[in-house]
């Protein structure tokens, strides 16, 4: 296995890299319980993206696991989940913005850092914008789905070191947001650095 990029992502940070058809991209919660939140390209055509509507359907789950394939908005592959340590992830939660953080916790939050900013501000890199934001992915993080449909965001199901492995089907453009947020538990209150590695045979 040949590494081809190995890199820290520190805490609040965002990232972005184009991994070819074949490869390995392996997401490393180093200090557990941090979510990732995580967008998917054709990198060729930005305008086929990650779906999570398409995904769920396809699969009848509401959350990503080992054997998920990430589906795009043309019902075409683009990613599949190879291994997975922690077990299940979320991907119907979103990302946090200053405007859900205004909502959800007080006007007091409004400075703080959010995933939509690290999405907009790495996307930019790539002649993204905000209309190419959709549904994300959320490594790691936990959102239970109570009887009565409503959701929760509680305690991660991580640990240091656990691993999220996905190859990809075709090539595509990743998005990172290692997630800022420190008003729910998403990141046990303190976010933490995470691994991004990509690999080949």
């Amino acid at each position: 296995m040949t590494v081809l990029l190995d890199t820290e992502v520190p805490a609040r940070g965002a990232w972005s890299a184009v991994v070819r058809r074949g490869q390995l991209l392996t997401v490393t919660d180093l200090h557990g319980n941090q979510a990732v939140d995580c967008l998917v390209y054709d990198a060729h055509d930005p305008s086929v993206r990650y779906s999570a509507a398409d995904t769920l359907q396809a699969q009848g789950s509401v959350f990503v696991d080992k054997g998920t394939v990430l589906l795009s908005t043309e019902h075409t592959p683009l990613m599949t989940v190879v291994e997975d340590d922690c077990g299940r992830h979320d991907t119907i939660a979103g990302a946090c913005s200053k405007e859900s953080n205004t909502l959800r916790y007080g006007h007091h939050t409004w400075s703080q850092h959010a995933c939509v900013e690290n999405f907009l501000a790495e996307g930019a890199r790539h002649g993204l914008g905000k209309r190419d934001l959709v549904s994300n992915i959320n490594w790691y993080m936990n959102v239970p789905v109570e009887a009565d449909g409503t959701l929760g965001i509680v305690d991660g199901l991580s640990a240091p070191g656990l691993r999220v492995v996905l190859r990809a089907e075709t090539d595509v453009l990743v998005l990172v947001s290692n997630c800022p947020q420190i008003n729910n538990p998403c990141n046990g209150f303190d976010p933490t650095p995470v691994r991004m590695t990509i690999t080949e045979d």
